[in-house]
C-alpha cells in the first residue's frame, strides 16, 4: 500500500508514502470535510490511496493568475 499525493492540476507526482500503518489524523484527513474527502481521496484497486493536491508549479500559477481558481483544469 501507498499514498501519492498528486497535482490535481498538471498531475505530478507531489510525494509517496510507502508504510503499512499511517494515522490518517497526522496526515491531517481528519480536517477534511466530507466532501473534500470525496473530492481529493481515491482509493484504487490495489490498495493504494491517491491524494490530489497542488504542486508549487501550479500554486504559483495560481498566486499570479487568481482568476484560474474558478477553472477545474487550467493546463492544457
Amino acid at each position: 500500500m501507498a499514498i501519492i499525493y498528486r497535482c490535481r492540476h498538471c498531475g505530478h507526482t507531489i510525494g509517496e508514502l510507502k508504510q503499512q500503518i499511517v494515522s490518517t489524523s497526522m496526515l491531517g484527513w481528519d480536517a477534511l470535510s466530507a466532501h473534500d474527502k470525496r473530492r481529493m481521496i481515491q482509493y484504487k484497486d490495489n490498495g493504494d490511496v491517491h491524494i490530489l493536491s497542488i504542486c508549487e508549479n501550479c500554486e504559483d500559477t495560481l498566486k499570479q493568475y487568481p482568476n484560474y481558481y474558478e477553472l477545474e483544469y487550467f493546463l492544457q
